[in-house]
């Protein structure tokens, strides 16, 4: 029976990804992610700390916290995937510039493909793959659902906003039958967690993402410092778990550590978002006085 319930998990993690990017790509306007990207200050922090800082903070945390190695893979996993599906909907909640939501998602989507191959087998060590093994699924639910979503918009945008509802309505489904599947199989081993180090890590992971993103965002714009602190503490999950299941005999204590970052991922995120909106409205306040 449990491997019934894998080869379901595993089908409706690739259905919620692959349907999660191409919704990205129907939503994404590449005249609104060229100006971000235009924008030499938001390119080079978006990039510094989606794939330098967080890699090397997430490997950091497991050389100070004592946890065990398992779960420090999972952790560095987590710290090598940006941008949840979900962010333009929190920038928006939090008064971001979604335009630059546009161009962080280009470059968070194209970036993860391109390093994480290289950078899973440099730090996770102990977890049995290849560069190939990795970016095979990246390529296939990440880049290429993406890729076509960015295509149909771009050359039949009528098109594009039809598709969009459906898009959105099937990565949504996706998304809940995996996360109770979630539950169903690894729902003993999360509550075997609770108090542990591994807890603490992954709080104090998004904890820091989270503010220093947006507190050490010099030269950026309230607006802009949103998009970069939503999106690079938020993690795309799928992502994080394609190199455990391209991988031989792998623990499953490093499944959990990414599934249990889902529930900290979303209490760090909205108190974050909570405190960007307030900071919004009293500079907007200040402004009009």
């Amino acid at each position: 029976m449990s491997g019934i319930w894998m080869i379901l998990f595993k089908i409706f993690l690739a259905i919620f990804m692959a349907g999660s990017l191409l919704e990205m790509g129907l939503r994404l306007s590449l005249p609104d992610a060229f100006r971000g990207l235009r924008n030499m200050p938001f390119v080079v922090h978006t990039v510094v700390w989606s794939f330098v800082i967080c890699p090397a903070l997430a490997y950091a945390i497991t050389l100070v916290i004592p946890l065990q190695p398992i779960y420090a893979i999972g952790l560095i996993l987590l710290g090598m995937a940006p941008c949840a599906p979900f962010v333009p909907i929190l920038v928006d909640k939090a008064k971001g510039d979604l335009g630059f939501t546009a161009a962080f998602m280009l470059l968070a989507s194209v970036g993860t493909v391109v390093c994480m191959p290289f950078t899973v087998p440099l730090l996770a060590k102990g977890l049995t793959t290849s560069a190939w093994a990795i970016a095979k699924p990246l390529l296939i639910v990440v880049l290429l659902p993406m890729a076509v979503g960015v295509i149909i918009r771009r050359n039949w945008d009528v098109l594009a906003s039809k598709l969009l509802p459906a898009a959105k309505k099937g990565a949504g489904i996706a998304g809940l039958v995996w996360a109770v599947l979630c539950l169903i199989i690894y729902g003993k081993g999360l509550l075997s967690m609770a108090g542990s180090f591994a807890v603490a890590s992954e709080f104090l992971f998004f904890g820091i993402v989270c503010i220093g993103t947006y507190w050490l965002g010099l030269g950026l714009q309230h607006d802009q410092k949103v998009v970069l602190s939503v999106g690079v503490t938020t993690r795309n999950l799928g992502v994080c778990l394609a190199p455990l299941l391209s991988a031989r005999d792998v623990d499953e204590r490093a499944t959990l550590m990414i599934v249990l970052a889902l529930p900290i991922m979303v209490i760090v995120t909205l108190l974050g978002t909570k405190w960007f909106c307030r900071r919004a409205v009293a500079t907007a306040l200040g402004a009009g006085a």
